[in-house]
């Protein structure tokens, strides 16, 4: 499973209906796990690919709802299309303000279900995308001194050498010798691809202090 480009996880107590979702997901090509119980599901080894997740809103035990909040506290937890035969307005409200992609009431189309999942896992692939480059840019900044820290901040916000120097109660070249260090560490090719890395990367330090537990 490893070499999985997405997956698709379906937690269903109905062993009919979750045959019959994984049969018609394995038919186009999506590559499935299924389970009987959010239990079951936590307790798996599960691939770490783009994916979503279709889930029963009534399950034995703890309920599709119940597990969509706890997965709420989760930074990589996939997205949820949610199925049901018991849904009403209220659960459904309830269900897309907490991030669900899909509300369907059984009995549904076939396709709903697939246009559902296309989109969930291209969410998730975006998301995954973002997170990937975050992180790459929280690599790059850790590379830097705390002089270069405390000059980033200020070329992010457009400030010049000069201004800058004022605000350190530094001298103006010694400010350009840090801009220079930077556009090299960091890759940047122009000032103006500086000042647009500076911005990406004090907006990731910033996402990743507030980042969610993940598992």
């Amino acid at each position: 499973m490893n070499d999985l480009d997405s997956i698709v996880f379906v937690i269903e107590d109905d062993a009919s209906l979750r045959l019959s979702i994984t049969s018609l997901l394995r038919s186009v090509g999506y590559a499935v796990m299924d389970f009987e119980s959010t239990r079951a599901f936590q307790q798996a080894d599960r691939p770490d690919v783009p994916a979503c997740l279709v889930l029963d809103v009534r399950l034995p035990g703890k309920s599709g709802l119940e597990f969509q909040r706890e997965l709420g506290h989760i930074a990589n937890a996939p997205p949820i299309i949610f199925i049901t035969g018991h849904g009403d307005v209220p659960m459904s409200v309830a269900a897309m303000k907490a991030g669900a992609i899909e509300f369907l009431t059984k009995p549904f189309r076939d396709q709903d279900l697939l246009d559902g999942i296309y989109r969930a896992i291209e969410l998730d692939r975006e998301r995954r995308w973002k997170v990937a480059k975050s992180l790459e840019l929280r690599k790059l900044a850790a590379t830097m001194t705390a002089r270069e820290r405390e000059i980033l901040p200020l070329i992010a916000s457009g400030k010049m050498n000069k201004q800058i120097a004022h605000t350190l109660q530094l001298s103006e070249v010694t400010v350009k010798a840090h801009r220079a260090q930077l556009m090299q560490k960091l890759g940047a090719t122009s000032l103006a691809d500086l000042v647009r890395l500076a911005d990406r990367i004090v907006a990731a330090e910033l996402e990743g202090d507030g980042e969610n537990t993940r598992v």
